[in-house]
């Protein structure tokens, strides 16, 4: 898109859906041109402050999980220009967070394992897509920043604070899905369970 920064935008109680097992489906009928995104989201306990490296920022979050983000576009062939994005609040259309891991006293673990892991993205059991952990800026946890800092810079929306939900970015190519298919993943190297989304 030709951009030195991150995009996000906001997420309501009506789009976010948690799955309590490994497996959930989702409704996808009324979305525009849909995608699929495989996602690392974080939930925050405490407010970040400027300036935090990772292993700081962690102590803000009270639990991760690996889920989807699904995307929508009312732009034909999903081609747009970067304030189209914005007009369209970031082409969010839903979330789904799967089962969701403490830090506790497993910190330095997934330190480690938040910026190595990998992932693969398979649909009706054939492989579509493989993604890393730096797929995402400097790995996921990075996004925490990156989103603070634009932020503290923006006039018109307050900072990240506790209870806040953050889905950092696709770690695959977002790839669009229909109804009566069902997709997973598959993660290496993390202590996160592989997801399977059915689409209604």
């Amino acid at each position: 898109m030709g951009l030195s920064t991150v995009v996000w935008a906001t997420m309501y109680d009506d789009t976010v859906h948690y799955a309590t097992a490994n497996d959930a489906s989702i409704s996808i009928g009324r979305m525009f041109s849909p995608k699929i995104e495989p996602e690392i989201m974080f939930g925050l306990a405490k407010t970040p402050s400027p300036g935090m490296d990772d292993a700081a920022l962690l102590t803000c979050v009270a639990w991760v999980a690996h889920g989807y983000e699904m995307v929508q576009s009312i732009y034909p062939g999903w081609k747009f220009a970067p304030p189209d994005a914005v007009i369209v609040d970031g082409h969010h259309a839903a979330l789904l967070i799967g089962p969701r891991h403490g830090i506790g006293a497993s910190a330095s673990e997934w330190l480690r394992t938040l910026a190595s892991f990998e992932i693969e993205l398979l649909c009706d059991g054939k492989f579509m897509d493989k993604g890393h952990a730096l797929n995402v800026l400097e790995g996921p946890l990075s996004t925490i920043c990156y989103v603070m800092d634009l932020l503290a810079r923006d006039p018109d929306n307050p900072p990240l604070a506790a209870g806040e939900i953050v889905s950092t970015g696709t770690l695959t190519r977002a790839l669009p899905v229909k109804p009566g298919e069902t997709w997973t993943t598959e993660l290496k190297g993390i202590a996160l369970e592989g997801i399977s989304l059915r689409f209604e």
